[in-house]
């Protein structure tokens, strides 16, 4: 199932590796700094009941419709699915490391049961006590409706495992029981990282149009009062929640998508809680200190990102081209120039996360800057250079556009490396800034694209290279532009290893395949990982409650423990 989400200002979707990064570089203003084996300690401060709270935004998402394609940012994911849709799973911190345990929509742990003909059955006792905001009960209906919904509907972000799903047995309103075809091993993902939609509210009805600029209903903590397109979104708590009430009366996600003016927001008062990617402004001023200000950083990232080719488009329609671009280009001194200031200087070298690092192998290690190489593998592939010094083949020349997001600093910086790199390997390389909105709406969906730098980030601490690399992951009009495997990547082999990924129950075997997987997309350069995105939260001294970043699930996991400081 999805487990990746795209951030704009990183984009992104969800995979990696628990790497050992060090953030030791950020002190002064730092409240709490992380070393990436270790988790950054909460910041606990007793709150008040009452009381409002305005929180930066960086990215406003498309739409509120999480199954689809357009639900996609990673933004929307923390400012309005996580506060109010009921899931199975949530991810929490235990003995020290992010793992999913059972939210309390379950009574405890799902059974699961492999027969003999190889079909898995999950069983889901739901908590009486669950209600939606109406009041009306959660119910087994619930899970029936959103598995047919993502399993047999068309513009699905991904169907990762809800493709297997053969029934849905919602008899007893109490208990579902989900049969799949084969067995799963990433069946912890059913049901979380999408959540659970309201089949009494939306049966029947026209579900992508109902849910596209937000909606009244609720599983959770917290209510959506109000989306006001590009300005904001306003939450209130959920007054039927079943669980812990917000402490707070309301809060205001104002989108600040310009690193600058969210910066001076947060010093002038205008907003309490920033969220920021670590953008090379925001680390000269975190490092030159922020009045009146607690900083955590955490290097233990669900974001990867990553230069991305579209394999079925020239010039990266051939194996030698994309293995030269990746001998063209210095990956460590980018990461060095971009985060630096971190203690982080190494690129990734997987597209498995720090969040699922013993499924990670170091493949893409073999691909540093070598231009020896580069000319070989383009010679080999009947490529010459021309008088510009440019390769050239059959006409057409070694030129591509590559997409990026307008307004951000680092990844402006990124390219630009980037582009004079690949100017010295022979390769010109163009810059198309685009909005969020047409990139990840309609251009990376339909493989109108060469190249693009976003970030994918994992949503759910479980490997599924398969959402971003199978064949059958490949949006297209047949399947009504379902899947995030944008890059069109198709290699021979891969999708058997990576659909045993997902079903390979025994963990030993799971790893192994994983990372024949690993070395089998590292040999293609389907597209070419480049850093893990530290995670940085910035908060004013008024605000209380256990503040922790949380990998998997963003800065805002647990907002309705926050309030205003006592």
């Amino acid at each position: 199932m999805s487990q990746s989400r795209l951030r704009t200002a990183v984009p992104a979707s969800r995979r990696l590796v628990i790497a050992a990064l060090t953030a030791a570089a950020l002190v002064g203003s730092l409240a709490a700094c992380s070393s990436g084996g270790t988790t950054p300690e909460p910041s606990d401060v007793a709150v008040v009941d009452g009381g409002e709270l305005v929180v930066g935004a960086e990215q406003e998402p498309d739409c509120a419709d999480w199954i689809a394609t357009c639900g996609g940012s990673i933004w929307g994911t923390y400012v309005m699915q996580i506060p109010t849709m009921p899931s199975v799973f949530q991810t929490r911190l235990v003995d020290d490391d992010w793992q999913p345990v059972p939210s309390d929509l379950v009574t405890g742990e799902p059974e699961v049961v492999v027969a003999d003909d190889g079909t898995q059955t999950i069983t889901y006792s739901i908590n009486p006590e669950a209600v939606w905001s109406d009041g009306e009960p959660i119910t087994s209906a619930d899970f029936a409706y959103t598995a047919l919904q993502i399993r047999d509907g068309d513009d699905i972000f991904d169907k990762t495992g809800y493709d297997r799903i053969t029934a849905v047995d919602s008899s007893d309103p109490a208990t579902a029981v989900v049969t799949l075809n084969s067995a799963y091993a990433g069946w912890r993902t059913l049901f979380s990282v999408y959540g659970i939609m309201p089949a009494h509210l939306l049966e029947g009805q026209d579900r992508a149009a109902i849910m596209a600029d937000g909606y009244d209903f609720s599983g959770g903590p917290w209510k959506i009062e109000k989306w006001t397109r590009g300005t904001s979104v306003t939450l209130v708590p959920n007054e039927n929640y079943w669980g812990e009430k917000p402490h707070l009366d309301k809060v205001t996600f104002l989108f600040l998508p310009d690193t600058t003016a969210a910066f001076q927001a947060l010093k002038s008062g205008q907003v309490s809680v920033l969220a920021p990617t670590p953008q090379l402004d925001a680390l000269t001023q975190i490092d030159a200190g922020l009045p009146g200000i607690r900083s955590q950083v955490d290097a233990r990232s669900g974001n990867l990102e990553a230069i991305w080719l579209n394999n079925s488009a020239a010039p990266f329609d051939s194996v030698a081209v994309r293995q030269a671009l990746a001998y063209s280009i210095d990956r460590d001194a980018i990461v060095k120039r971009l985060f630096g200031s971190l203690g982080i200087d190494k690129a990734q070298q997987s597209f498995n996360s720090p969040m699922v690092a013993p499924f990670a192998g170091d493949d893409f290690s073999q691909y540093s800057l070598d231009l020896d190489k580069v000319d070989e593998l383009m010679t080999g592939d009947g490529w010459e250079k021309n008088g510009d010094d440019v390769w050239a083949k059959g006409g057409e020349t070694a030129t591509f556009s590559i997409k990026t997001l307008a307004g951000n600093k680092r990844r402006d910086l990124t390219v630009q490396v980037l582009q004079s790199q690949l100017k010295d390997a022979g390769f010109e390389m163009t810059i198309d800034q685009v909005t969020p909105a047409d990139l990840f709406g309609t251009i990376a969906p339909q493989g109108d694209f060469q190249a693009g730098i976003w970030a994918l980030v994992d949503t759910f601490p479980d490997p599924t290279l398969s959402s971003t690399f199978s064949s059958v992951n490949i949006p297209s009009e047949a399947n009504g532009f379902s899947g995030i495997n944008f890059y069109r990547a198709n290699i021979p082999g891969l999708d058997d290893l990576l659909a045993q990924v997902d079903t390979e129950v025994d963990q030993d075997a799971r790893i192994q395949v994983s990372k024949e997987a690993d070395s089998l997309i590292a040999e293609n350069v389907p597209s070419l990982p480049l850093d893990v995105v530290p995670n940085v939260l910035l908060w004013s001294e008024k605000v209380g409650g256990p503040l922790q970043i949380n990998p998997i699930e963003g800065p805002f996991w647990n907002l309705a423990e926050w309030g205003l400081a006592g």
